[in-house]
């Protein structure tokens, strides 16, 4: 049981009071089966929050989540849960404003205007003020934030820029104080002319391929492992990604919350070969084309040309790459409709289990179409088990159950790479890849 006492000084940014009851209400609205979230699922570690989202109960009453008062907020969890307070930092237990949600239709709607610029409320240290879409977003600060004295940016403008080459352009122009990337062409460049630019930083996430299970030839677990097999991890990361990268020879990126796993994938061209075989496609014969599907990147596009060849080279096989936007590239994985997909996987928060749950058969993130009841035994044993030496050993199981059956293709593991102007300062970078906005400022004068 966790309680949780909110400091009364606490404002929406229209005025009104952030309650208790805030919290009760988002966390049911999380939850309800009709909003569909897709990460409902985080908030499984309250007392029957997942037989609430299944619709197995329908009083939330029963949900471990009560507000006595309008400053405390009482939790009951179902299981013991070490990072449930380094959950809290993931947007899905963000409080929202009920009466802004219900304006603009029921509790449980999706697609309604109240996160729209001029509706929506918030609590942060920034208020939203414009959203044009594929355009820019402008947020400006919070006049009624509870610690708005120590805010130093009047406000930010976000930009979503798909191509990294017209954001690293558009940092160089002046136009941009910070960006979300650096094309990998561009990384030794500024390595080499402008180190005082460029960060490199830790960074606990894991670029992989997802191989469809459900469509030949990846039906057949020893072809699976064969392409994983087939790809030189360390040459992708030494010669094509150059960023500081390491290889990933396991999915869970090592040392994540003090668990790193034993399991490891080789590169080894002649067993995967010896694989192939066994399953019918001796030097590759009779192999269907083999299509990596990636979302517009040009990072993305370098690292399937890259495994491009080394499968022809080492499997025989023929690969043609399928680059989509975002937004038909997220459908085609939901569909399953690919047989090989450029993945990744950020930290929600600092635990393996975060990694790996996203696997388990009837979980929203697997979109490969893989099952296996020994895996989500072991995950859910995990949930549940509170001795942590115990619990690694149930982890340690799943991953080698997963690495083994491979619906996935583990690549690299991910530095965290941006431009920053030296007018920027307080950037505080962490493993989860989030910006506390609340520490920067501009020095205009500076260099």
């Amino acid at each position: 049981v966790y309680v949780f006492h909110l400091r009364g000084d606490a404002r929406w940014s229209n005025g009104d009071p952030v309650t208790a009851h805030d919290f009760v209400y988002s966390w049911r609205r999380m939850l309800s089966p009709a909003l569909a979230a897709e990460y409902a699922y985080l908030l499984y570690c309250l007392k029957n929050a997942r037989a609430f989202n299944e619709g197995r109960i329908t009083d939330f009453g029963e949900v471990g989540a009560k507000a006595p008062d309008d400053h405390t907020l009482a939790v009951t969890l179902e299981h013991p849960t070490p990072y449930f307070l380094g959950m809290q930092t993931h947007y899905a237990w963000f409080p929202v404003h009920r009466a802004t949600v219900e304006r603009f239709g029921r509790m449980d709607e999706r697609d309604t205007p109240w996160t729209r610029a001029g509706n929506h409320v918030g609590n942060g240290p920034f208020k939203l003020e414009a959203w044009w879409p594929n355009e820019m977003i402008r947020v400006m600060k919070n006049d009624r934030y509870w610690n708005a004295s120590a805010i130093r940016l009047d406000g930010i403008q976000f930009y979503p820029i798909d191509n990294q080459q017209t954001e690293e352009r558009s940092f160089r122009a002046g136009e941009l104080h910070l960006t979300s990337d650096i094309p990998i062409s561009k990384v030794e460049v500024y390595q080499r002319r402008r180190p005082e630019l460029i960060n490199l930083h830790p960074y606990c996430g894991v670029y992989f391929y997802r191989m469809n299970v459900s469509r030949p030839p990846f039906t057949d677990a020893r072809v699976r492992r064969a392409f994983s097999l087939a790809i030189d991890r360390q040459e992708l990361t030494r010669n094509v990604l150059k960023g500081g990268e390491q290889p990933a020879f396991h999915y869970t990126p090592p040392n994540t919350a003090g668990y790193t796993t034993e399991h490891r994938i080789a590169f080894d061209p002649e067993q995967a070969r010896m694989l192939l075989a066994e399953a019918g496609y001796p030097n590759g014969a009779g192999l269907p084309m083999v299509e990596i599907l990636y979302n517009t990147s040009e990072n993305h596009k370098r690292i399937a040309e890259a495994i491009q060849r080394m499968w022809k080279r080492h499997l025989n096989a023929d690969v043609r790459l399928i680059n989509q936007d975002w937004k038909v590239y997220l459908v085609s994985m939901n569909m399953l409709d690919y047989s090989v997909a450029r993945s990744a996987w950020i930290a929600d928060v600092l635990d393996p289990v975060n990694f790996l749950e996203c696997f388990l058969s009837d979980g929203g993130n697997n979109r490969t179409g893989w099952s296996s009841p020994a895996f989500d035994a072991l995950i859910n044993q995990a949930y549940r088990e509170a001795d942590a030496a115990r619990r690694a050993r149930l982890l340690q199981d799943a991953e080698r159950i997963l690495l083994d059956e491979a619906p996935i293709a583990p690549i690299y593991f991910y530095t965290w790479k941006f431009l920053k102007s030296p007018q920027l300062k307080g950037v505080q970078p962490n493993a989860l890849g989030y910006f506390r906005w609340t520490d920067m400022w501009l020095e205009e004068n500076a260099s």
